[in-house]
């Protein structure tokens, strides 16, 4: 978890975020592809009255984030064996694109979810 002194990014929505990831870990499993897991996110936030952008394009260099949460938190869905530096990498750049602070990067294909937090060390 990423803290800065011993304040945490928005604690309460991230906390919700990760609990419906672990929702559709737990509900799909692993071997599910990304879209799958996409869909049922996009389920469980339209059920909670999350707000939420799904396949946000960021304007300035035409990429896609799988979904932008509240317009404050990122959130990146892989189904791979393992995260990659890029994959890392490629996340903080959307973060820096968008100006935004948080990002949850989630690998679903893992036995053992655990998203990771990137911070745009910039917002802070």
């Amino acid at each position: 978890m990423s803290v800065q002194g011993s304040k945490v990014i928005y604690p309460e929505l991230s906390y919700t975020l990760t609990g419906i990831f672990f929702d559709v870990h737990n509900n799909i499993g692993r071997f599910a592809k990304e879209r799958h897991y996409g869909d049922l996110i996009e389920d469980i936030f339209k059920e909670k009255g999350i707000k939420y952008n799904r396949e946000y394009i960021i304007e300035n260099t035409g990429d896609r984030i799988d979904f932008l949460v509240d317009e404050k938190i990122i959130v990146e869905i892989k189904a791979k064996n393992l995260i990659l530096r890029q994959d890392y990498y490629q996340t903080q750049r959307y973060l820096h694109a968008t100006n935004t602070k948080l990002a949850l990067l989630v690998n679903f294909r893992n036995r053992y979810l655990k998203p990771i937090r990137v911070i745009n060390s910039d917002k802070i």
